[in-house]
């Protein structure tokens, strides 16, 4: 038997009636939350299935002007609310072929084009087929094209990750970086689902030692 005092009144309650009422009480869902590596947890070599989401030429979403954007499937950080949640799995979609890479080579020809976007899935968990991919850009087209990724990890974490990784982040021009966050989402964001994310310039930020957001950014 439990003694409650309310306004000077007195009341005595069992103590099996606060149980039932507390039961009865409706429980709040846990927030769920993307997942946090450690550094160097999760591998390429391990994990990649050299496979494809999608690959859409000529769109003007993925990054600043025209871009053809490859979509990687995998990838481990299971962001609730994800946009794209089927690429998730490192057994979706198609192998990356020769074919696929001459064709976006030849679309990135077109004088219209001002690069290619890396997406998914996860990019820094494929980057046999990102770097493959990257190398032949640079290759063929030297800068004249910029290169853009989408990664779940922040620019902290990918410098405590594995030289494949590195390797990817040297080669490109604009990272966007860090887990989307269902509870920052903001449709109003400039090429970035939640406010937790950063539009950085990679160059700059490499020869910084710092982080430098890219300079066009609007919000």
């Amino acid at each position: 038997m439990l003694r409650i005092t309310v306004g000077g009144d007195t009341a005595f309650v069992e103590a099996d009636q606060i149980k039932e009422t507390a039961r009865k009480e409706p429980k709040k869902p846990a927030r769920r939350k993307p997942k946090n590596p450690k550094p160097q947890e999760w591998l390429a070599k391990d994990l990649s299935q050299l496979r494809i989401a999608d690959y859409k030429p000529f769109n003007f979403v993925d990054g600043e002007g025209v871009r053809c954007s490859l979509y990687v499937s995998g990838c481990k950080f299971a962001c609730p609310g994800c946009y794209n949640k089927v690429a998730q799995s490192f057994n979706y979609g198609s192998l990356y072929t020769q074919e696929l890479e001459d064709q976006i080579i030849a679309d990135l020809g077109q004088d219209y084009v001002q690069g290619l976007t890396l997406l998914g899935g996860e990019p820094f968990l494929n980057t046999q087929v990102c770097l493959r991919l990257v190398d032949r850009i640079r290759k063929e087209y030297g800068h004249t094209k910029d290169i853009w990724s989408w990664t779940g990890y922040t620019w902290d974490e990918l410098q405590l990750e594995s030289e494949d990784k590195l390797e990817l982040l040297s080669k490109i021009d604009i990272l966007v970086d860090g887990r989307f966050m269902e509870d920052l989402k903001d449709l109003t964001l400039q090429f970035r689902g939640s406010s937790n994310q950063r539009i950085i310039d990679v160059p700059k930020s490499l020869a910084a030692d710092k982080v430098v957001i890219w300079d066009c950014l609007e919000r």
